[in-house]
């Protein structure tokens, strides 16, 4: 049974590290080409843009039929079947946490920390800061990326980051401000205009 868990968390740890590299190296490698790379800078681009779910289901059923078959022949298809799950489960978690990140506020130091980093990639330096969930990596392959404040252009502003008056909220008023004008059509609710 440790060696089960053991597996898990192996395959946990692996899915970290294979984040981070398909990030630096495949979506914002040199020459970055293909699906992944094309739906990344949408991405980027349009920040509240994710890949379809039939994609990321093609992805997590493709590492499984990679791996498990790999891993049952180095060490055994239960210890095998566990390394598998516990990478596959972290990739599951790995696309909910992002998103999250996307289209909810921080709880906690973790999500707050988790939230600064990512857009601190988004907005300030994207050649850095290739950990999503965690900044094992960066630290590890000097990608690190630390900013006082992420400055964040008015029109990609994530929903949570303002509020009614179209301003950064002031529980994240430490960690972010807007740059760029406003458009002349963004009408803040409850300051005229009418109601569509």
């Amino acid at each position: 049974m440790l060696a089960m868990l053991c597996a898990f968390l192996a395959g946990a740890v692996g899915w970290t590290f294979t984040e981070y590299v398909l990030h630096r190296f495949v979506f914002h490698g040199s020459g970055a080409r293909g699906l992944g790379a094309k739906e990344h800078r949408r991405h980027h681009a349009q920040v509240d843009y994710f890949a379809p779910a039939w994609q990321k289901g093609l992805a997590a059923l493709a590492a499984t039929a990679i791996l498990f078959p790999l891993l049952a022949l180095l060490v055994g298809p239960a210890i095998g079947a566990a390394g598998t799950l516990g990478f596959v489960a972290m990739y599951v978690l790995y696309e909910v946490l992002h998103r999250r990140a996307h289209t909810h506020p921080p709880r906690g130091r973790y999500g707050r920390w988790r939230r600064k980093n990512h857009f601190a990639h988004h907005f300030a330096d994207p050649r850095l800061a290739q950990g999503v969930t965690t900044p094992f990596w960066d630290f590890v392959f000097g990608t690190r990326l630390s900013v006082a404040q992420v400055r964040v252009p008015r029109r990609l502003a994530m929903r949570w980051l303002v509020d009614q008056h179209g301003e950064v909220c002031p529980a994240y008023a430490a960690d972010y401000t807007l740059v760029g004008a406003r458009r002349r059509d963004e009408v803040a609710p409850g300051a005229g205009g009418d109601a569509v």
